[in-house]
């Protein structure tokens, strides 16, 4: 599973993608994508494997799509092009209904997972 992160810090690569940090995740997560451009991985994940490799994709795309505007988010929401969706508790409020971060009905995992 991947989700959005919650840290926030400034430290920034030239490309604004990065660093990539591996460290412990919660249970069942991949990776996280950070408002910073900074991205985290699992420390579980094999350093040079074809998962690890989907993993960073995907959440540099999710950390492009932030870059650009199109995707932000708060403790309480998922912002994305422009409509604002009721974040809680680990899910998201998406048509009427509620899923689990990182989710492959929510139009913005569409997108990182394609990046993969």
């Amino acid at each position: 599973m991947f989700k959005l992160g919650r840290e926030k810090r400034e430290i920034k690569t030239p490309e604004k993608i990065g660093p990539i940090v591996r460290k412990e995740l919660d249970k069942g997560i991949l990776g996280e994508a950070n408002k910073d451009g900074s991205i985290f991985i699992n420390n579980k994940l094999k350093p040079g494997s074809k998962q690890e490799r989907q993993t960073i994709n995907h959440e540099a795309q999710h950390a492009r799509d932030m870059k650009s505007g199109m995707l932000d988010y708060g403790d309480d929401y998922v912002r994305y092009k422009g409509k604002t969706y009721h974040r809680k508790d680990g899910k998201i409020k998406y048509n009427g209904k509620w899923y689990q971060e990182g989710n492959d009905a929510f139009p913005w995992e569409k997108r990182a997972k394609k990046a993969e």
